[in-house]
């Protein structure tokens, strides 16, 4: 029996505003109501799943009109499992694609069904992500297999959509064939998540950078995203000591951007309600890449310091790290090849303006160094004209905190004490000016943060003064002596502030919590050494300096005998903090009666 027309153009308006509630209206719910749309589709979902089987009763021959409707019975049951997943109704989603592949198993080769099963394989995957990923795993494989079996028959799919329309044989072949490719993309992208879940790090990357490659060339992507998620996979790659990969990311992220800005934001004249929104968005994606690039600066000055505290002589013929993942031996368990590594850049794009910035070769000397230091600085600038510390705080400490490990990074390059000193001194302005502007109570674990990185800048600078004055032979001039107890106080007030901004009793010797035990105990050993620091002929203030010294290192061995866990957190200062409280009151009897 053929079917009448009007039953197939009342599925298709009720398809078409399924669609619309699912992927327009969901948008815009209520926060109290956060489901209301995909409810509403469910509803009409069961309407049209009552129809079909209807129609399926009543038409029981095996011909293309029965294929039709076997597959639109097939759209209903994926559609209804695709709800139920996304309002949390797991169980319920599992009993609709079971139905959904009970359908259309036998018919996943055919141009009708190949996208439904896509679908269906795809939300059999998400479903199954949190909880079974090596099950996730497997039906997203299967959705990868049946999109490359497909690809080599030539065929062209059919659109969901079109099974919908009254006259099926006028389907739009490019619209279906552009679904087709993306629902792939999306396989690949789903699976990217899994192999991340299932600690397959690598290939999990490597499915990303597919993903994005796919979403170029197919220009199927959000400009602001597709930047946001190449700069994110770089942050991989740098990890890795990738520089080459990372940087090429970047590198992309920030073409794709400026890009969207020339073609976007700069043809626009009207300055609306949603250019103003757009622009925002612009603004603050930005300086998130700008943000990753100065991640970039910072682990690649590090990891050549790392490289080259390794490797003293002859660094080019006995170390092994490369900059390269490519030319990176490969693991076992990494799971990916090496032509898998070798696929990392981008087709259709030229990024070389961008990378041409800064180098992925590690850093041998200062002059190199300097040339990264600079680049990156541009970039902390560029973050910092978007996060501000009047709008975005906490942001803006971040990546002060980053300005500061830079110039760290640069001091190992830097072989004059001068030099040295005067980039601990910029470190120490960039720090204070947070302290001097933030209130501590609201940002406690920043300043936590800064006071630690302070007392351990003035210990620098005290290190590098008190080398001069040993290698001089003249005199010391008293400026110069109180010049270092200064920095001494300064160096002892910071470490103080951090320990009491914990309110431990000091008495009682109280436990820290454990994230923050080690740092505590550290800085108080630095406050019982800086003590010992003072330049002074004053027998008084000796004695006092010495007491102190006593009181803290003390503190430190009674602590770690009540907490006996914090003994493996400390061992190398904890040997000699019971070295010092043997010595010290000999020490201190002698400077309380020198007679004797």
């Amino acid at each position: 029996m053929t079917i009448n027309k009007e039953a197939f153009v009342d599925l298709q308006e009720k398809y078409q505003k399924v669609v619309k509630l699912l992927l327009e209206d969901s948008k815009t719910d209520p926060e109290n109501e956060p489901y209301l749309s995909k409810y509403s589709a469910r509803q009409i979902l069961i309407g049209m799943k009552a129809n079909i089987e209807n129609l399926l009763r009543n038409h029981t021959s095996e011909d293309k009109e029965n294929l039709k409707l076997t597959a639109m019975y097939g759209t209903v049951y994926m559609y209804l499992g695709l709800v139920a997943i996304d309002t949390e109704e797991l169980s319920t989603g599992e009993k609709h694609l079971t139905k959904c592949k009970e359908i259309v198993e036998k018919y996943v080769d055919y141009p009708e069904m190949v996208i439904i099963a896509l679908n269906m394989y795809n939300q059999f995957g998400i479903l199954w992500s949190q909880n079974e990923p090596e099950k996730s795993k497997t039906y997203l494989e299967t959705a990868q297999q049946l999109y490359a079996n497909y690809k080599k028959t030539g065929k062209a799919p059919i659109d969901i959509s079109e099974l919908f329309e009254p006259n099926i044989e006028t389907f739009n072949e490019s619209i279906a064939l552009k679904n087709f490719e993306r629902i792939h993309t999306l396989t690949l992208y789903y699976l990217a998540q899994i192999f991340s879940k299932l600690n397959e790090d690598f290939k999990s990357a490597v499915y990303c950078h597919i993903t994005l490659q796919r979403q170029l060339e197919m220009e199927d992507y959000d400009p602001i995203d597709w930047a946001l998620n190449s700069a994110t996979l770089s942050q991989f790659f740098m990890e890795k000591c990738g520089f080459k990969q990372a940087r090429h990311h970047l590198a992309a992220s920030s073409f794709i951007l400026n890009k969207y800005k020339v073609e976007q934001l700069d043809t626009q004249n009207e300055q609306t309600e949603a250019f103003e929104s757009k622009m925002e968005t612009f603004k603050h994606r930005s300086a998130d890449v700008a943000r990753c690039w100065v991640k970039y600066g910072i682990f690649l000055l590090g990891k050549s310091k790392e490289r080259l505290l390794a490797h003293t002589e002859n660094i080019d013929e006995h170390c092994s790290m490369v900059s390269d993942l490519s030319l990176m031996k490969i693991s076992e368990d990494t799971n990916v090849t090496v032509e898998d590594l070798q696929n990392l850049s981008f087709r259709g794009i030229d990024v070389s303006q961008y990378e041409n910035e800064i180098t992925d070769q590690f850093i041998l000397q200062l002059s190199d160094a300097k040339k990264v230091f600079l680049k990156t600085v541009a970039y902390i600038k560029a973050a910092h004209d978007y996060y501000t510390l009047d709008s975005l705080a906490s942001d803006y400490i971040e990546i002060v905190l980053d300005h500061s490990h830079l110039y760290l990074n640069l001091l190992f390059f830097e072989d004059d004490q001068d030099n040295q000193t005067k980039l601990h001194k910029r470190r120490i302005d960039l720090l204070e000016q947070v302290l001097n502007s933030v209130n501590s109570q609201y940002y406690m674990n920043y300043c936590r943060q800064i006071w630690y990185e302070l007392g351990q800048c003035y210990s620098d600078i005290i290190d590098i003064k008190s080398e001069k004055l040993r290698e001089s032979k003249e005199r010391p001039k008293p400026q110069v002596l109180a010049k270092i107890n200064l920095l001494v106080e300064k160096c002892i007030n910071h470490y103080k502030s951090f320990l009491t901004s914990f309110k431990v009793n000091i008495e009682e010797r109280e436990k820290v919590l454990d994230d923050v035990e080690k740092p505590f105990l550290q800085a108080y050993f630095h406050v019982a050494a800086l003590f010992g620091r003072y330049i002074t002929l004053d027998k008084n203030y000796q004695l006092r300096n010495v007491e102190q010294q006593y009181e803290h290192y003390k503190f430190i061995v009674d602590y770690c005998d009540k907490h006996t866990k914090a003994q493996e957190l400390i061992p190398m200062e904890l040997i000699i903090c019971k070295e010092m409280v043997v010595l010290l009151p000999v020490k201190i009897s002698r400077l309380k009666d020198p007679v004797h």
